[in-house]
């Protein structure tokens, strides 16, 4: 097994197998992986703090077995901040006696060192923890878009331009990002911590809306065979327990791709053209941020 030890900021990092392929389809190493986390994590990190994370892990890259991973692993360096929150239903933490430590990634020595075990994948709720630990109520709304069989990326824009205004019509601002995988996320942010079953009533109101008066576009009902030719309106991942991927996460995909924010001018093309947008590249959006900076950051 090949290892290297590098300095990250103040701490001392084993990274191993560089050289092993992770995404077959493009050839792309371990470390390029790395190495796309550690230049996009200016602007990723501030996505992931305060928020505790989820991992997925390709461990033998995207092409074989993965597994999620809540609980910091076996290992974790003991500078690592960790949280230990209640297990999470649908309303949210609650106090029953069970806990699962969590890491928190808020500097790039944390981020190497999760990269390092193959999590490809950083996944984090829409409720967040303060400095002592303590979780809080949700501070966004968050909606999927999730296209079904028949529709594809152009729908997505499509139905992603009557969410942003049904949103709008409820004094919420909407932030759109594409999933990394097949369809949108949308973002709200919220002027005060709900519990998640109150945001979770904000997204699920504005589903069904959408349903009821574009039934042949939109469907609020999980149930694949009733999402043939329609965007799937996913309110469900504002539960306490539900996680959405983070923005710049990349995706175990064929190819690497990320989950990338938009401007609306974007999905707005998006929505006229079949190849008016598509996933991007761990590359591709490098340059994006290069050029733009954060765009989810940006109204």
């Amino acid at each position: 097994m090949s290892e290297t030890w590098v300095e990250v900021e103040d701490r001392t990092l084993k990274l191993t197998n560089l050289e092993k392929v992770l995404y077959p389809s493009t050839g792309t190493t371990k470390a390029e992986v790395l190495d796309y986390y550690a230049r996009v994590s200016p602007v990723l990190l501030p996505h992931l703090a305060g928020r505790p994370v989820t991992r997925i892990r390709w461990p033998h890259g995207v092409q074989a077995m993965s597994f999620f991973e809540k609980n910091a692993p076996a290992g974790t360096p003991s500078w690592v901040r960790t949280v230990e929150v209640p297990t999470t239903g649908s309303r949210g933490p609650s106090r029953n006696g069970d806990t699962l430590v969590f890491p928190v990634v808020e500097d790039l020595a944390t981020l190497m060192w999760l990269v390092n075990l193959a999590a490809l994948e950083l996944h984090v709720h829409q409720w967040t923890v303060d400095a002592e630990g303590d979780p809080r109520g949700a501070d966004r709304v968050v909606i999927d878009l999730d296209p079904g069989e028949g529709a594809g990326l152009r729908q997505c824009c499509e139905v992603g331009l009557l969410v942003r205004d049904a949103l709008a019509e409820r004094g919420l601002d909407a932030r759109p990002v594409t999933s990394g995988s097949k369809g949108l996320h949308l973002y709200a942010e919220l002027s005060a911590y709900l519990p998640s079953e109150e945001a979770s009533e904000v997204a699920r109101a504005v589903a069904e809306e959408l349903q009821a008066t574009h039934p042949k576009l939109v469907t609020a009902t999980m149930t694949k065979a009733r999402r043939r030719g329609k965007v799937f309106l996913d309110w469900s991942q504002n539960a306490g327990s539900k996680t959405t991927v983070a923005p710049y996460s990349l995706r175990g995909t064929e190819r690497p791709q990320v989950a990338t924010p938009l401007t609306w001018d974007e999905v707005a093309v998006g929505a006229e053209d079949d190849l008016g947008l598509e996933q991007f590249s761990h590359t591709a959006v490098l340059q994006r941020v290069e050029e733009h900076g954060d765009l989810f950051e940006q109204r």
